[in-house]
């Protein structure tokens, strides 16, 4: 989930701080929240950890993986716990490595990954707390990753090419040696809270079940009710999502805010309707396709005060998204993979009109200390596929999916 403009984005918001408590649930009246165009009233907020800062590294699945998981072990009355992002990093780089290899380089190679990445690395090696494995072995307290991802595409790229016409089992062992020197070896066993573990035991311990989560899907090139592998270079792993209308698409994000359950989001967030630092995210009626070719490329120079600015009176009426204008926007390139987070709640603006609330992994460096507000068109256009608890999904529609 990654474009060089949102890893530009990204670095326009590192904050090394993190915050300091624990988002519960709260009187929604009391938590209203004011920009200059929109105020916020937060109708259902779920637990949460702290807000993570993913900084320069293209990783947000793994952080919003992460915190989802950290959300679910809140809902069972668990203590919170501070999973480490790069354990899974470093598993996944390894996996994606392998699969690149193999596919002789046909395949997208970077730091971008997929929701279902989260689960599948943890299902074959466990997991570990983040004071386990700080992923940080390169001099530095936030996490930059531009040096590590060119070093690990060079090597792979100059495995494929070599000139041997044949290759030696020792790429991996060099592979690994670099993840090593930048990410740190990975732990064998740690002492946590005063127990020792291995990530298999420390992940046992933990009492989730990773079967419990599906991911959710909804286009119209692929039959409904069927699962199949979104066609988005982050989904190096080829994971399944379940395909339903975006009538049901919608029905379960609600249901699951609804009965308790976050919600793991992947999503496009380049269009000009996404203001993380205002806050808020909408799709405005008029639309950048409909400029003219100079328009289009005044508008993409623009700051992003400018543009909150421009669009100041026309954001407020939103455009109706329906089946066939999210198809269309994938199929056209103007929906892609850019980016993971984590759904906590939902809202309303002053206007009665609904939100989702966001937990965001850009620090807390904006308008609500790294939360925003996605409206339910921005949801419904821009979302490329999110994993829930399947016991969040109303009971009809997991008949149709077939879910025990």
């Amino acid at each position: 989930m990654l474009k060089n403009v949102l890893t530009i984005g990204m670095m326009m918001f590192i904050a090394v701080g993190t915050m300091a408590q624990t988002v519960e649930k709260n009187d929604s009246v009391k938590n209203a929240k004011k920009t200059k165009e929109y105020q916020f009233t937060d109708v259902k907020l779920l637990k949460t950890t702290p807000v993570k800062n993913q900084s320069s590294s293209g990783t947000c699945w793994s952080f919003a993986g992460t915190a989802f998981l950290e959300s679910e072990l809140l809902r069972q009355g668990k203590p919170e716990v501070d999973l480490s992002e790069m354990f899974i990093v470093r598993h996944a780089y390894i996996e994606k490595a392998e699969k690149y290899v193999r596919m002789h380089g046909t395949i997208n190679f970077g730091g971008g990954g997929s929701t279902l990445d989260v689960l599948d690395i943890i299902k074959k090696y466990g997991i570990v707390p983040e004071e386990a494995y700080k992923g940080l072995n390169y001099g530095l307290d936030i996490h930059r990753h531009g040096e590590l991802d060119a070093v690990l595409e060079a090597y792979v790229k100059a495995v494929i090419t070599n000139k041997n016409r044949k290759l030696t089992p020792s790429w991996k062992e060099g592979y690994i040696a670099i993840l090593d020197a930048y990410l740190g070896k990975e732990p064998e066993t740690f002492t946590y809270q005063g127990k020792e573990y291995t990530p298999k035991t420390f992940f046992d311990s933990l009492g989730l079940n990773l079967d419990d989560y599906v991911s959710i899907t909804s286009f119209t090139h692929h039959p409904f009710d069927q699962p199949f592998a979104v066609e988005v270079p982050d989904n190096w792993a080829w994971g399944l999502s379940y395909n339903v209308p975006l009538e049901d698409f919608s029905r379960i994000m609600k249901n699951s805010i609804d009965k308790g359950y976050t919600i793991f989001w992947a999503s496009d967030v380049s269009e000009r309707g996404f203001l993380y630092n205002k806050g808020y995210a909408i799709v405005p009626d008029d639309k950048v396709k409909d400029m003219s070719d100079s328009e289009k490329a005044r508008w993409t120079k623009l700051s992003e005060e400018e543009k909150q600015k421009e669009s100041k009176e026309k954001s407020k009426k939103e455009k109706l998204i329906t089946q066939e204008v999210r198809q269309e926007a994938f199929d056209n390139y103007e929906t892609t993979d850019d980016h993971g987070m984590q759904i906590v709640g939902t809202a309303v603006d002053q206007n009665g009109n609904k939100y989702y609330k966001v937990k965001n992994s850009w620090g807390t460096d904006n308008e609500y200390d790294g939360y925003f507000y996605a409206s339910e068109p921005f949801v419904l256009y821009k979302t490329i596929s999110y994993v829930v608890n399947k016991n969040a999904i109303p009971k009809d529609i997991q008949k149709r999916l077939n879910l025990k």
